[in-house]
């Protein structure tokens, strides 16, 4: 099954009058969207800064969130470390909030973001102490128009079960090999492509379910972000 859902049909959210915008593939319940959360993956937002712009200090408790940085830079303060960290265009930040821990964001202007919620086993992680982890951009290579951030020769693991995330970038007509057991959850991050015949634009979002593969026609050099989870989640999620 494929389900494609254009950046009008996600949900919308704003912070501070507008100086941060947001498109939401997978929203909040309360967003209203198209699409409430499915195997661990609880939200997911694509964000924009217009100005230089702060949001305060704020509590996280038992999901993991990561912050991937697409372009520009930007702060974060939680209350582990006490002090401000500065991330960069292609770095990656994790916190596994866990028993609780407060954090702060501040976004320079013209800069975007991914911000994605992941669901783990509650019930174990709620007894733990939070972490939070910064990777720079170097700790991530491309390989075979293949950029690995969690999964297979990535150093970097989650709480959350059976999670991979890569980048893609396809320029040429191909043939995409899926496990039929998974969702595969991809973001749009440039140029245009066709899925299965279907042409997809820049912040387009799809959710792939029981396929075995999926044909990708190239229409220039496109960038794909996906995200791939279980399809059959083991343990009660939040949701």
């Amino acid at each position: 099954m494929i389900e494609i859902y254009t950046k009008e049909n996600q949900a919308y959210g704003q912070f501070n009058n507008g100086e941060i915008i947001e498109n939401k593939p997978i929203g909040f319940p309360s967003d209203n969207g198209k699409i409430l959360p499915y195997s661990n993956l609880f939200y997911w937002a694509y964000a924009v800064s217009k100005a230089d712009s702060t949001i305060g200090l704020h509590p996280h408790k038992g999901f993991e969130i990561i912050t991937f940085v697409l372009k520009g830079s930007i702060k974060h303060y939680d209350t582990l470390i006490n002090e401000w960290i500065e991330l960069n265009q292609g770095d990656v930040q994790i916190i596994k909030s866990r028993s609780g821990i407060y954090h702060s964001e501040f976004l320079k202007k013209n800069s975007s973001i991914f911000q994605i919620w992941f669901d783990p086993n509650i019930n174990e992680s709620i007894s733990k102490k939070a972490e939070y982890s910064d990777y720079k951009s170097s700790s991530f290579k491309w390989q075979n128009n293949k950029k690995t951030f969690i999964g297979k020769g990535s150093n970097v693991s989650l709480d959350t079960e059976d999670i991979e995330i890569f980048e893609l970038i396809i320029d040429e007509d191909t043939e995409l090999n899926l496990d039929c057991k998974k969702y595969y959850s991809i973001y749009v991050l440039s140029e245009k492509l066709m899925i299965n015949n279907n042409i997809l634009n820049c912040h387009d979002f799809v959710k792939i379910s029981k396929e075995n593969n999926i044909s990708l026609k190239s229409l220039g050099k496109c960038k794909l972000f996906i995200i791939s989870s279980p399809l059959n989640v083991s343990y009660k999620t939040y949701h």
